[in-house]
């Protein structure tokens, strides 16, 4: 069964698909939010970047152009101990075909 859902405890999970970040990759090559995520220095100690990826992931299902607000409160739940979310905001508005 495929259950659409963000950020859900594992329980709620039971009985359902689950994507983690390994398998978002097709034929080898990174998802765009990776690529993105790469290309904009969007992660330094990898400690938050599979939540990073995921939420961002689901944040541009639902909003495919969202502004600088709207990506910092959609990725509010994932804390980034690192980077000060600039060049995570960054790739989010990248992947999303927003320009700078």
């Amino acid at each position: 069964m495929h259950c659409v859902a963000g950020r859900v405890l594992a329980v709620q999970a039971d009985g359902c698909d689950v994507t983690t970040i390994e398998g978002i990759t097709e034929n080898g090559e990174l998802h765009p939010m990776q690529q993105a995520f790469h290309e904009n220095h969007g992660l330094q100690c990898g400690y938050c970047t599979p939540g990073m990826v995921m939420t961002a992931i689901k944040l541009l299902e639902a909003n495919p152009s969202p502004t600088d607000e709207e990506i910092r409160h959609g990725l509010e739940g994932n804390l980034c101990r690192c980077t000060g979310y600039q060049n995570i905001v960054a790739a989010v508005r990248a992947a999303s075909g927003v320009t700078v």
